[in-house]
Parts: C-alpha cells; structure tokens; sequence
C-alpha cells in the first residue's frame, strides 16, 4: 500500500469518529424524508397486506385449504376474499398519493424557503 492509499484510508476513517457539521443541505434532504416517509411506509404495509388478504383468498380456491378448515365449498368464500384482497391493493395507490400530497402541502412553505436560501448562495 502507497503513502497516498494509506493517508486516503486514515482519512476515511477518521471521517467516520469525527463530529460532522449540519449544513443546510442537509436539514432540506432530512424535511425531504420527513415528508415522504410516512407515506411509502403507508403504501408499503398496506399493500402487502392487500397482497396477503388476495393471496389468502387465491389459496381457499386453488388448494385443498378450505376441506381443511371444514369447508365445504370453498370456491365463494375464497373468491370473495379475493376480490377484497384486490380492492384493499387497488386502492393503495391513491391512498399513498393523498397522504403524500397533504404532507408536501404542510411542509411546502419550509421546504421552500430553505430550497431558496440554497439556491442563493
């Protein structure tokens, strides 16, 4: 290892123990997360369970599940939970974008301001 490669790698990882300033950037990318944030946490929870009511549905009508817990007809049953498993992930979307929009609009004016003091120095 050269002299340079092991100053470059001291450096490194000194930057790593070394307190690092806040800078304005900075506090824009952090109310960047905080408005998007909740809502992909949203979108990501609540479609994976529609993913999982639509799959519970999908199983009762293409396996043996439903004799198993003493059906005697699953094909209903499982094509109803279906079609709600489908309507919980349809809706996801438009939900995430709803939620998303109301936390730009409440954080757009401070989003703003500090984009523009970026932006004049």
């Amino acid at each position: 290892m050269n002299k340079n490669d092991q100053e470059f790698l001291v450096q490194k990882i000194r930057s790593q123990y070394t307190e690092k300033e806040s800078t304005k950037l900075d506090e824009l990318k952090e109310l960047d997360k905080k408005v998007k944030a909740p809502a992909n946490v949203f979108a990501y929870v609540f479609g994976s369970i529609g993913a999982i009511i639509m799959g519970s549905g999908m199983s009762l009508v293409m396996t043996d599940l439903g004799e198993t817990l003493g059906m005697g007809d699953a094909m209903i049953p499982g094509v109803v939970i279906g079609v709600i498993g489908l309507a919980v992930t349809l809706i996801n979307y438009p939900l995430y974008k709803k939620i998303l929009g109301s936390r730009k609009e409440k954080y757009a004016e401070e989003i703003i301001k500090l984009s523009d003091k970026l932006m004049e120095e």
